[in-house]
């Protein structure tokens, strides 16, 4: 018999404002820490120089994970120009400094021509993995690798404020966008060099960014209020998959899907959608991905320690 997972077995989603410094899997074991869970990942990492919304996935919701991985973000982001480094951030050392004899007019038009569908090559300086080890390892021996170009969308760029040599703006992205690339190529564009000075996410897929909690925020909750008042702060599970469109099912299917098993569906779904299950009491029971012979193949079952439990 194996041995049981130390923690408590707790499942939901807590919106963390994460704070300048540390890295996300050091915020992370401390959230864990603090709710006691046995299971608990992110959503997608924020540099240790970022700041702000960082969903974290405790139980298991964190099957769910990788659909908050796919969704949009907002970023609030600061560029100084004049001044390249080597990540393209504060981290780094610098490379080069240029004199900035841009007008605001023409900073603006640079800003701007970013929004739309274009390609972006991720920084070496990214956690993408190149035979199975995150680019930073390589960037940090001072070794080069290939990377290939991603599409990305910048749906809008709003809030444009210039005050030389900081140039502000807020950006709504798509997913794998690299918001220090952004930076790095609109100083590449105006001749004068840049890099990020502030970078704070606002806003992951759908989630209000007033309900974020720093973590001195959960420690005075569970130093007040105890494990109680931490599980009250906890959205579904679900709500990761939020964007997926819907079915519900019978009792005996229920049963089919808790088993892996497919199971047949009458809809107008895509073939390779991914569809949430529920059943016919709205308890969430996962995610199923829509197969040409219209049926609804599970690839991530919910496991509830209580039959009774709620999503």
């Amino acid at each position: 018999m194996g041995r049981r997972k130390k923690g408590r077995v707790i499942n939901g989603i807590v919106l963390l404002d994460k704070a300048v410094g540390g890295s996300s899997n050091h915020v992370l074991q401390k959230v864990r820490w603090l709710y006691q869970a046995q299971k608990a990942g992110h959503t997608g990492a924020l540099d240790p120089l970022a700041s702000g919304m960082l969903p974290i996935c405790l139980g298991e919701a964190t099957k769910f994970s990788r659909f908050l991985l796919d969704s949009d973000k907002t970023y609030e982001v600061t560029a100084e120009l004049g001044i390249r480094t080597t990540t393209s951030d504060a981290d780094g050392e610098v490379v080069s400094t240029r004199e900035v004899n841009c007008d605001e007019e023409t900073i603006v038009q640079a800003v701007m021509a970013f929004e739309g569908t274009s390609k972006q090559v991720p920084s070496m300086f990214s956690a993408l993995k190149y035979q199975g080890k995150p680019l930073y390892t390589y960037a940090r021996q001072g070794i080069e690798v290939p990377r290939e170009a991603r599409d990305i969308t910048v749906f809008s760029i709003t809030d444009v404020s210039i005050n030389l040599p900081f140039v502000s703006m807020t950006i709504h992205c798509s997913k794998g966008t690299y918001i220090r690339t952004i930076v790095d190529d609109l100083g590449e564009n105006l001749g004068c060099g840049a890099y990020v000075s502030k970078l704070h996410r606002t806003k992951v897929a759908h989630y209000p960014n007033e309900k974020m909690m720093t973590i001195e925020q959960l420690e005075q909750i569970v130093e007040s209020e105890g494990l109680e008042g931490l599980d009250a702060l906890l959205l579904p599970m679900d709500t990761a998959t939020e964007q997926l469109p819907l079915t519900h099912v019978d009792d005996v299917v229920t049963e089919r899907f808790g088993h892996g098993n497919a199971f047949p569906v009458n809809s107008d779904f895509e073939v390779g959608d991914f569809v949430r299950v529920y059943d016919h009491n709205e308890r969430f029971l996962g995610v199923g991905e829509y197969q040409a012979d219209k049926s609804i193949q599970p690839k991530r079952v919910v496991v509830y320690e209580d039959p009774l439990a709620s999503s």
